[in-house]
Protein backbone atom coordinates (compact mmCIF):
# COMPACT_ATOMS: atom_id res chain seq x y z
CA UNK A 1 0.00 0.00 0.00
CA UNK A 2 1.09 3.80 -0.55
CA UNK A 3 2.06 5.98 1.95
CA UNK A 4 -1.01 7.65 1.22
CA UNK A 5 -3.94 5.94 -0.17
CA UNK A 6 -7.55 8.28 -0.93
CA UNK A 7 -9.99 6.03 -1.88
CA UNK A 8 -13.68 7.23 -2.90
CA UNK A 9 -13.42 10.13 -0.32
CA UNK A 10 -16.82 12.81 -0.98
CA UNK A 11 -17.72 15.70 1.31
CA UNK A 12 -20.90 17.45 1.46
CA UNK A 13 -21.30 20.70 3.51
CA UNK A 14 -25.45 21.42 4.51
CA UNK A 15 -26.02 25.10 3.73
CA UNK A 16 -28.29 27.27 6.39
CA UNK A 17 -31.12 26.69 3.81
CA UNK A 18 -31.01 22.97 3.99
CA UNK A 19 -29.20 22.53 0.69
CA UNK A 20 -26.57 20.31 0.23
CA UNK A 21 -23.03 21.70 -1.70
CA UNK A 22 -20.78 18.50 -2.82
CA UNK A 23 -17.06 20.05 -2.65
CA UNK A 24 -15.46 16.62 -2.96
CA UNK A 25 -16.72 14.41 -4.93
CA UNK A 26 -15.22 10.66 -5.12
CA UNK A 27 -11.31 11.60 -5.12
CA UNK A 28 -9.06 8.61 -5.23
CA UNK A 29 -5.08 9.26 -5.32
CA UNK A 30 -1.84 7.73 -4.09
CA UNK A 31 0.68 9.38 -2.74
CA UNK A 32 4.39 7.81 -1.80
CA UNK A 33 7.17 9.10 0.62
CA UNK A 34 9.16 11.58 -0.38
CA UNK A 35 6.75 13.53 -3.26
CA UNK A 36 5.92 16.50 -3.50
CA UNK A 37 2.37 17.42 -4.69
CA UNK A 38 1.29 20.92 -5.75
CA UNK A 39 -2.51 21.46 -5.62
CA UNK A 40 -3.64 23.55 -8.55
CA UNK A 41 -6.95 24.64 -10.43
CA UNK A 42 -9.79 27.22 -10.14
CA UNK A 43 -11.07 28.35 -6.28
CA UNK A 44 -14.14 27.31 -5.55
CA UNK A 45 -12.77 23.38 -6.67
CA UNK A 46 -12.19 21.37 -3.29
CA UNK A 47 -8.51 21.99 -3.31
CA UNK A 48 -8.23 23.31 0.21
CA UNK A 49 -11.19 20.85 1.72
CA UNK A 50 -9.47 17.88 0.39
CA UNK A 51 -6.46 18.88 2.97
CA UNK A 52 -8.46 19.64 5.66
CA UNK A 53 -10.09 16.27 5.01
CA UNK A 54 -6.59 14.61 4.71
CA UNK A 55 -6.38 16.40 8.57
CA UNK A 56 -9.60 15.57 9.74
CA UNK A 57 -10.06 19.40 10.14
CA UNK A 58 -12.85 18.36 7.87
CA UNK A 59 -14.16 14.76 8.34
CA UNK A 60 -15.21 13.19 5.13
CA UNK A 61 -18.65 12.43 4.39
CA UNK A 62 -17.48 8.81 2.90
CA UNK A 63 -14.98 6.92 2.17
CA UNK A 64 -11.44 6.31 2.86
CA UNK A 65 -8.21 7.85 3.75
CA UNK A 66 -5.34 5.48 4.63
CA UNK A 67 -1.93 6.77 6.01
CA UNK A 68 1.08 4.96 6.75
CA UNK A 69 -1.19 1.68 6.64
CA UNK A 70 -4.11 2.91 9.16
CA UNK A 71 -7.19 4.06 8.36
CA UNK A 72 -7.93 7.88 9.96
CA UNK A 73 -10.84 8.00 8.74
CA UNK A 74 -12.52 5.18 11.58
CA UNK A 75 -15.07 6.17 14.03
CA UNK A 76 -12.28 6.90 17.31
CA UNK A 77 -8.88 7.16 15.35
CA UNK A 78 -6.78 9.46 17.89
CA UNK A 79 -6.32 12.70 16.25
CA UNK A 80 -3.36 13.87 18.17
CA UNK A 81 -1.60 10.91 16.48
CA UNK A 82 -2.99 11.82 13.25
CA UNK A 83 -1.69 15.40 13.77
CA UNK A 84 1.87 14.17 14.72
CA UNK A 85 2.15 12.21 11.84
CA UNK A 86 0.71 15.01 9.17
CA UNK A 87 1.47 18.90 9.96
CA UNK A 88 -0.67 21.67 7.93
CA UNK A 89 0.60 25.37 7.40
CA UNK A 90 -2.62 27.74 6.80
CA UNK A 91 -3.37 30.46 4.88
CA UNK A 92 -3.44 32.32 7.92
CA UNK A 93 -0.41 31.22 10.12
CA UNK A 94 -2.44 29.99 13.12
CA UNK A 95 0.12 31.56 15.86
CA UNK A 96 -0.66 31.90 19.45
CA UNK A 97 -0.75 35.52 20.04
CA UNK A 98 0.52 35.44 24.14
CA UNK A 99 3.28 33.10 23.30
CA UNK A 100 6.34 34.40 21.96
CA UNK A 101 8.05 32.37 18.68
CA UNK A 102 9.93 30.39 20.82
CA UNK A 103 6.98 29.60 23.30
CA UNK A 104 4.36 29.22 20.04
CA UNK A 105 7.31 26.47 18.55
CA UNK A 106 7.77 24.20 22.12
CA UNK A 107 4.05 23.98 22.94
CA UNK A 108 3.21 20.83 20.46
CA UNK A 109 6.60 18.93 20.72
CA UNK A 110 6.26 19.32 24.75
CA UNK A 111 2.36 18.64 25.23
CA UNK A 112 2.36 16.10 22.43
CA UNK A 113 5.50 14.43 22.22
CA UNK A 114 6.49 15.43 26.10
CA UNK A 115 9.85 16.48 25.63
CA UNK A 116 11.76 18.42 28.22
CA UNK A 117 11.73 22.31 27.80
CA UNK A 118 15.33 22.00 27.34
CA UNK A 119 15.48 19.58 24.38
CA UNK A 120 12.11 21.48 22.98
CA UNK A 121 14.24 24.70 23.10
CA UNK A 122 17.13 23.37 21.56
CA UNK A 123 15.75 22.30 18.27
CA UNK A 124 13.55 24.70 17.90
CA UNK A 125 16.35 27.03 17.95
CA UNK A 126 17.70 24.78 14.97
CA UNK A 127 14.52 24.96 13.50
CA UNK A 128 14.27 28.88 13.14
CA UNK A 129 17.63 29.13 12.05
CA UNK A 130 16.69 26.84 9.36
CA UNK A 131 13.82 29.33 8.24
CA UNK A 132 16.32 32.53 8.85
CA UNK A 133 13.94 33.33 12.15
CA UNK A 134 16.44 32.36 14.80
CA UNK A 135 16.86 36.11 15.61
CA UNK A 136 13.00 36.56 16.52
CA UNK A 137 13.08 33.60 18.96
CA UNK A 138 11.84 35.85 22.07
CA UNK A 139 9.35 38.46 19.58
CA UNK A 140 5.60 38.15 19.81
CA UNK A 141 3.59 37.50 16.48
CA UNK A 142 2.27 40.70 16.15
CA UNK A 143 5.82 42.42 15.65
CA UNK A 144 6.23 40.16 12.68
CA UNK A 145 5.56 40.51 9.21
CA UNK A 146 3.27 38.05 7.78
CA UNK A 147 6.03 35.79 5.83
CA UNK A 148 7.61 35.88 9.13
CA UNK A 149 4.68 34.81 10.71
CA UNK A 150 4.38 32.05 8.12
CA UNK A 151 8.11 30.80 8.20
CA UNK A 152 8.00 30.60 12.11
CA UNK A 153 4.29 28.41 11.74
CA UNK A 154 6.78 26.69 8.90
CA UNK A 155 8.44 25.86 11.89
CA UNK A 156 6.08 25.10 14.32
CA UNK A 157 4.85 22.24 12.17
CA UNK A 158 8.39 20.58 11.64
CA UNK A 159 8.73 20.71 15.11
CA UNK A 160 6.41 17.58 15.22
CA UNK A 161 8.73 15.42 12.75
CA UNK A 162 5.60 14.72 10.85
CA UNK A 163 5.79 12.53 7.73
CA UNK A 164 4.44 14.64 5.56
CA UNK A 165 3.54 18.38 5.69
CA UNK A 166 0.53 19.76 4.49
CA UNK A 167 0.85 23.53 2.95
CA UNK A 168 -3.10 25.30 2.40
CA UNK A 169 -1.98 28.05 0.12
CA UNK A 170 0.78 29.47 2.53
CA UNK A 171 1.40 32.78 0.68
CA UNK A 172 -2.20 33.49 -0.42
CA UNK A 173 -2.43 36.13 2.45
CA UNK A 174 0.80 37.57 2.33
CA UNK A 175 1.87 41.18 0.70
CA UNK A 176 3.68 39.68 -2.69
CA UNK A 177 6.99 41.38 -1.67
CA UNK A 178 6.99 38.74 0.78
CA UNK A 179 5.47 35.62 -1.09
CA UNK A 180 9.33 34.83 -2.14
CA UNK A 181 11.06 34.37 1.68
CA UNK A 182 7.99 31.66 2.11
CA UNK A 183 8.80 29.73 -1.43
CA UNK A 184 12.66 29.78 -0.22
CA UNK A 185 12.06 27.88 2.38
CA UNK A 186 9.27 25.44 1.13
CA UNK A 187 11.93 24.70 -1.93
CA UNK A 188 14.28 23.90 0.77
CA UNK A 189 12.24 21.37 2.52
CA UNK A 190 11.10 20.18 -0.67
CA UNK A 191 14.69 18.96 -1.74
CA UNK A 192 15.26 17.94 1.52
CA UNK A 193 13.03 14.88 0.76
CA UNK A 194 10.13 15.76 3.32
CA UNK A 195 6.34 14.45 1.63
CA UNK A 196 4.71 17.66 0.79
CA UNK A 197 1.04 18.52 -0.38
CA UNK A 198 0.86 22.32 -1.26
CA UNK A 199 -2.66 23.80 -2.66
CA UNK A 200 -1.17 27.17 -4.48
CA UNK A 201 -1.93 29.93 -7.03
CA UNK A 202 2.25 30.26 -7.50
CA UNK A 203 2.44 28.07 -10.72
CA UNK A 204 5.99 28.58 -11.39
CA UNK A 205 6.58 27.45 -7.94
CA UNK A 206 4.74 24.30 -8.64
CA UNK A 207 5.84 23.55 -11.64
CA UNK A 208 9.57 23.42 -10.76
CA UNK A 209 8.99 22.32 -6.99
CA UNK A 210 6.76 19.52 -7.55
CA UNK A 211 6.92 15.93 -8.44
CA UNK A 212 3.64 16.13 -9.29
CA UNK A 213 0.83 18.06 -9.71
CA UNK A 214 -2.74 17.30 -9.06
CA UNK A 215 -5.19 19.57 -10.81
CA UNK A 216 -8.85 19.89 -9.47
CA UNK A 217 -11.95 20.74 -10.68
CA UNK A 218 -15.33 20.32 -10.02
CA UNK A 219 -14.60 18.53 -6.89
CA UNK A 220 -12.22 15.54 -8.45
CA UNK A 221 -8.98 15.17 -9.49
CA UNK A 222 -8.84 16.26 -12.72
CA UNK A 223 -5.63 15.58 -13.77
CA UNK A 224 -2.93 13.80 -12.03
CA UNK A 225 0.82 14.37 -13.94
CA UNK A 226 4.46 15.21 -13.63
CA UNK A 227 5.09 18.84 -14.01
CA UNK A 228 5.87 18.78 -17.83
CA UNK A 229 2.83 16.42 -18.50
CA UNK A 230 0.71 18.77 -16.70
CA UNK A 231 1.65 22.54 -18.30
CA UNK A 232 3.86 20.78 -22.18
CA UNK A 233 1.21 18.44 -22.53
CA UNK A 234 -1.91 18.36 -20.09
CA UNK A 235 -4.66 16.22 -21.64
CA UNK A 236 -7.87 17.62 -20.74
CA UNK A 237 -9.10 21.52 -22.32
CA UNK A 238 -10.17 22.54 -19.00
CA UNK A 239 -6.51 21.88 -17.87
CA UNK A 240 -4.88 23.39 -20.60
CA UNK A 241 -6.73 26.45 -20.23
CA UNK A 242 -5.96 27.29 -16.43
CA UNK A 243 -2.15 26.42 -16.85
CA UNK A 244 -1.91 28.98 -19.83
CA UNK A 245 -2.41 31.67 -17.75
CA UNK A 246 -1.32 35.18 -19.08
CA UNK A 247 -0.67 37.49 -16.60
CA UNK A 248 -1.12 40.99 -17.63
CA UNK A 249 0.14 44.60 -16.27
CA UNK A 250 -1.38 47.90 -18.88
CA UNK A 251 -0.75 51.86 -19.03
CA UNK A 252 -3.06 53.87 -21.43
CA UNK A 253 -0.80 57.22 -21.43
CA UNK A 254 -2.07 60.04 -23.55
CA UNK A 255 0.11 62.90 -22.73
CA UNK A 256 3.86 63.65 -20.98
CA UNK A 257 2.00 64.53 -17.96
CA UNK A 258 1.42 60.58 -16.48
CA UNK A 259 2.48 59.45 -12.98
CA UNK A 260 5.28 57.46 -13.99
CA UNK A 261 6.16 56.71 -10.11
CA UNK A 262 3.10 54.61 -10.11
CA UNK A 263 4.13 52.55 -13.01
CA UNK A 264 7.26 52.11 -11.85
CA UNK A 265 6.01 50.62 -8.72
CA UNK A 266 3.38 48.62 -10.68
CA UNK A 267 5.91 47.01 -12.72
CA UNK A 268 7.77 46.31 -9.27
CA UNK A 269 4.67 44.61 -7.82
CA UNK A 270 3.82 42.70 -10.38
CA UNK A 271 7.08 41.21 -10.53
CA UNK A 272 7.19 40.26 -7.32
CA UNK A 273 4.11 38.84 -7.62
CA UNK A 274 5.03 36.05 -10.22
CA UNK A 275 8.27 35.71 -8.84
CA UNK A 276 10.11 37.11 -11.95
CA UNK A 277 11.95 39.92 -9.37
CA UNK A 278 15.02 40.15 -11.42
CA UNK A 279 13.01 41.41 -14.56
CA UNK A 280 11.68 44.52 -12.71
CA UNK A 281 14.59 47.12 -12.99
CA UNK A 282 15.12 45.94 -16.89
CA UNK A 283 11.64 46.32 -17.60
CA UNK A 284 11.36 49.63 -15.75
CA UNK A 285 14.35 50.81 -17.82
CA UNK A 286 12.81 49.39 -21.02
CA UNK A 287 9.71 51.78 -20.57
CA UNK A 288 11.34 54.49 -19.48
CA UNK A 289 13.72 54.30 -22.76
CA UNK A 290 10.81 53.44 -25.02
CA UNK A 291 8.36 56.57 -23.54
CA UNK A 292 10.92 59.28 -23.75
CA UNK A 293 13.30 58.37 -25.93
CA UNK A 294 12.65 55.94 -28.68
CA UNK A 295 8.75 56.90 -28.71
CA UNK A 296 7.98 60.34 -27.35
CA UNK A 297 6.63 61.91 -30.10
CA UNK A 298 3.67 59.30 -29.95
CA UNK A 299 0.57 59.74 -28.23
CA UNK A 300 -1.29 58.47 -27.10
CA UNK A 301 0.39 55.19 -26.21
CA UNK A 302 0.10 51.53 -24.59
CA UNK A 303 2.55 49.86 -22.23
CA UNK A 304 1.75 46.32 -21.45
CA UNK A 305 3.54 44.23 -19.17
CA UNK A 306 3.01 40.28 -19.88
CA UNK A 307 4.07 36.81 -18.09
CA UNK A 308 3.09 33.18 -19.14
CA UNK A 309 3.12 31.21 -16.20
CA UNK A 310 3.38 28.02 -18.25
CA UNK A 311 5.85 29.31 -20.65
CA UNK A 312 8.06 31.91 -18.35
CA UNK A 313 7.68 34.38 -20.75
CA UNK A 314 8.04 38.19 -19.94
CA UNK A 315 7.09 40.29 -22.59
CA UNK A 316 6.77 44.13 -22.94
CA UNK A 317 4.49 45.80 -25.67
CA UNK A 318 4.41 49.14 -27.04
CA UNK A 319 1.43 49.97 -28.85
CA UNK A 320 0.66 52.62 -30.65
CA UNK A 321 -3.16 53.25 -32.49
CA UNK A 322 -3.92 54.07 -36.17
CA UNK A 323 0.03 53.40 -36.90
CA UNK A 324 0.40 51.51 -40.44
CA UNK A 325 4.56 51.18 -40.16
CA UNK A 326 6.93 50.40 -37.29
CA UNK A 327 8.21 53.98 -35.52
CA UNK A 328 11.81 52.55 -34.33
CA UNK A 329 14.93 53.87 -36.84
CA UNK A 330 17.79 51.58 -37.39
CA UNK A 331 19.16 53.54 -34.99
CA UNK A 332 16.20 52.05 -32.46
CA UNK A 333 16.82 48.79 -33.52
CA UNK A 334 20.56 48.14 -33.04
CA UNK A 335 20.40 50.09 -29.70
CA UNK A 336 17.69 47.55 -28.31
CA UNK A 337 18.51 45.03 -29.67
CA UNK A 338 21.36 43.79 -27.20
CA UNK A 339 18.51 44.04 -24.52
CA UNK A 340 16.06 42.08 -25.19
CA UNK A 341 16.18 38.03 -26.35
CA UNK A 342 13.92 38.92 -29.00
CA UNK A 343 12.48 42.29 -31.01
CA UNK A 344 8.98 41.99 -33.00
CA UNK A 345 7.57 44.99 -34.83
CA UNK A 346 4.47 44.03 -36.13
CA UNK A 347 1.07 45.73 -37.39
CA UNK A 348 -2.22 45.03 -35.08
CA UNK A 349 -5.78 45.66 -36.37
CA UNK A 350 -5.61 49.16 -34.88
CA UNK A 351 -2.06 49.89 -35.29
CA UNK A 352 1.32 48.90 -34.75
CA UNK A 353 3.08 46.73 -31.76
CA UNK A 354 6.64 46.74 -30.74
CA UNK A 355 7.24 43.22 -28.96
CA UNK A 356 10.16 43.26 -26.63
CA UNK A 357 10.54 39.22 -25.42
CA UNK A 358 12.53 39.75 -22.25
Amino acid sequence: MSFISIKHLTKTFTNPDGSQLTVLKDVNCEIEKGEVISIIGPSGTGKSTLLRAMNMLEPPTSGEIWVDGENITVKGYPLDKLRCKMGMVFQSFNLFEHMTVLQNIIYAPMQLLHKPESEAKAEAIELLKKVGMAQKADVYPSSLSGGQKQRVAIARSLAMHPDVILFDEPTSALDPTMVGEVLSVMRQLAQSGLTMLIVTHEMRFARNVSTRIFFMNEGIIYEDGTPEQIYEHPIHSATKAFVNRIQQLRYDIDSDDFDFLQIHTGINRFCIKYNITEKGEPVYALVKEMLFERMRKYRPITIRLTHTEQTDVTALDVMVEHLTESPLTSADRKALQPKVKELIEEPTTRGFRIKMIL
